[in-house]
């Protein structure tokens, strides 16, 4: 072989790989959008990646995420949400009842895929739980059915509360029905309710000085995505200011809080990521039905309860799912 001719085959070798990648598609975008920042989303993406994960999705090496966190400046949202359209990204991911609001406003052709703890119908996003037509399906934590429950367990274990407070969100639509399933459970089980609203961390400041004041017995904490990214916080003004509190998330427990009622974070994300990773795959959102939240656990960390001198009920020791000792 010539010298030439040998230079000329071995610079078009050379140029196979580069010709190679060229053409392979471009990885998946999943937009993320939370109201939140990322400081307090560890449940949520450790849940999400696990669900795309177990439908054949690894972040950076099939797929990848561009996270939008609004910083808790819900007025962010669409711009935030606009940007993943313009990038077209293949599934966007909506962290929360007002995130999956502003996207399903900002596009109507890429899937959505939403967590949530209140009824998504009601809300407007899908038109029916089983069929929800257009571009949104999700997961429903159920928080308003929960609250109520949450309410009775925690009077057990402190019975002699004659006043429990209720934190909610002023900001989000689904406290309107968990506020009035509270206050509709109280008088059965012979409480009073002190509703207590906060929207912001000086309100949540506020709130706890309320409680206080008013010397009211213990803290039911609404479940709501503001609530849920401020876990630390909550915990430690609970236990600052000696009061005893109910969650709706495990995490909450997990962290160091008293007692909770309701789902994990994880495993509703992970349902989410599911979803997203389907749909990844071609499923749309209109065909997959809105998962409905089928397992609630009651979590009691002991450590908490004698921090606070608190006799835990042998009954709700048996009742409990977990107990962190």
């Amino acid at each position: 072989m010539k010298r030439r001719d040998f230079i000329t085959l071995l610079g078009g070798a050379a140029a196979w790989p580069l010709a190679s990648r060229a053409q392979q598609p471009a990885m998946p975008v999943i937009g993320y959008l939370n109201l939140g920042s990322p400081e307090s989303d560890t449940p949520r993406l450790t849940g999400l990646r696990r669900g795309l994960n177990q439908t054949g999705y690894v972040e950076g090496r099939n797929f990848v995420i561009e996270y939008r966190w609004a910083g808790n400046q819900a007025d962010r949202l669409p711009a935030l949400v606009a940007d993943l359209v313009q990038l077209r990204v293949a599934v966007i991911v909506a962290a929360g009842l007002t995130p999956a609001r502003a996207a399903k406003a900002a596009t109507t052709s890429i899937p959505i895929v939403f967590g949530g703890g209140a009824d998504p119908v009601n809300l407007g996003l899908v038109a029916s739980l089983n069929r929800p037509g257009g571009n949104l399906t999700g997961f429903n934590a159920f928080n308003s059915e929960l609250v109520a429950k949450g309410l009775a367990l925690l009077h057990e274990l402190v019975p002699s509360t004659a006043t429990i407070g209720f934190l909610e969100n002023p900001n989000n639509p689904s406290f309107e029905l968990q506020t009035r399933d509270v206050l509709a459970a109280a008088p059965a089980i012979g409480l009073k309710v002190q509703v207590l609203k906060a929207g912001t961390d000086r309100e949540i400041d506020a709130a706890f000085v309320s409680l206080v004041q008013a010397q009211t017995g213990a803290l039911l904490v609404g479940g709501d995505l503001f609530f849920n990214n401020r876990i630390e916080r909550l915990i430690e003004l609970a236990a600052r200011h000696a009061i005893p509190t109910m969650y709706t998330v495990r995490e909450f427990v997990v962290a160091g809080g008293l007692i909770s009622y309701g789902t994990s974070l994880i495993e509703e994300y992970r349902q989410v990521g599911l979803y997203a990773g389907r749909i990844l795959k071609g499923e749309k959102p209109a065909d997959l039905p809105v998962i409905q939240a089928t397992k609630f656990e009651l979590v009691i960390n002991l450590k908490a309860a004698k921090a606070l001198g608190l006799q835990t009920p042998d009954r709700l020791l048996a009742l409990a799912d977990e107990v962190i000792e």
